[in-house]
């Protein structure tokens, strides 16, 4: 069974710094390219960050470029998403997840906020 367990998020005030973390389990974590993605209640999910699986390849949706950097550690089948300079615009429920996958985990909230 496919699982994403996310965490890490918060409150934070413009120009902070969060980490979220996603714990994935279920499936050969250390070949699948892992993405993140964030939702905002009325909006489109947003496409946020992706790493591939050997972590050599990255890429960012337009608005985070620059802001936020994916890493990931195979060895304990994790992913993380480090986000600085934090905008109010960044505020939503961040989920991770592979291309494949139907399976979506909780998510971990994010708002920023003054």
């Amino acid at each position: 069974q496919v699982q994403f367990v996310e965490s890490g998020g918060g409150l934070v005030q413009p120009g902070g710094s969060l980490r979220l973390s996603c714990v994935a389990s279920g499936f050969r974590f250390s070949s699948k390219t892992m993405y993140w993605y964030r939702q905002v209640p009325g909006k489109e999910g947003e496409f946020v960050a992706s790493i591939s699986a050997n972590g050599v390849v990255t890429a960012y949706g337009d608005s985070v470029q620059g802001r936020f950097t994916v890493s990931r550690d195979n060895a304990v089948n994790t992913v993380y998403l480090q986000m600085n300079s934090l905008k109010l615009g960044d505020s939503g429920v961040y989920y991770c997840k592979t291309a494949s996958s139907d399976s979506w985990g909780l998510g971990t909230e994010v708002t920023v906020s003054s």
